[in-house]
């Protein structure tokens, strides 16, 4: 299994990649560089090594503790934290649902208070008119993802063909 430092110099390293490769299929504008900011967060921040206490895990600072129900319900290594799309996927629905408690919260807070709180409305308008920048940061992430296992499991095997 490669280590943190490996994985980051990887991200860097190959990041002007992604963003040639976005800007030649997408013929320029932001979508490079949001995909190529999904692929480096992703790497960085968002990687399947938050399942344990990571570099990645690190990074995250106070909010850390975030992820401490997220790395006792998953085993390291398994499909579900490094699995290719799964893995991504499982890790954006484990943000919404944490973004979806504190929603719950605020719209708890303004019903209370009787004021009203359009944000499903906001919500709802910005992925409708961003749908295609929001693709775009999943594409990201997920090649970022792509990115950590394939290099965990190139090491891996490196390392069994060696002894």
């Amino acid at each position: 299994m490669a280590s943190g430092a490996v994985h980051d110099r990887l991200i860097l390293w190959t990041s002007p990649v992604v963003a040639g490769v976005t800007w030649q299929v997408t013929g320029g504008g932001h979508l490079p560089l949001l995909v190529t900011g999904g692929y480096v967060f992703s790497g960085l921040m968002f990687s399947g090594d938050l399942d344990i206490p990571s570099r990645q895990w690190q990074r995250w600072g106070l909010c850390k503790v975030f992820w401490i129900p997220y790395q006792k319900c998953l085993k390291h290594r398994s499909i579900w934290s490094h699995g290719l799309i799964v893995g991504t996927l499982g890790r954006l629905i484990y943000v919404g649902l944490g973004l979806g408690i504190l929603l719950a919260v605020g719209l708890g807070i303004s019903v209370w208070r009787g004021e009203p709180w359009p944000v499903e409305l906001w919500v709802r308008q910005y992925v409708t008119l961003y749908k295609t920048e929001l693709f775009a940061v999943v594409v990201g992430l997920e090649l970022g993802a792509w990115n950590h296992s394939v290099s965990d499991w190139v090491s891996s095997a490196l390392k069994k063909w060696r002894t």
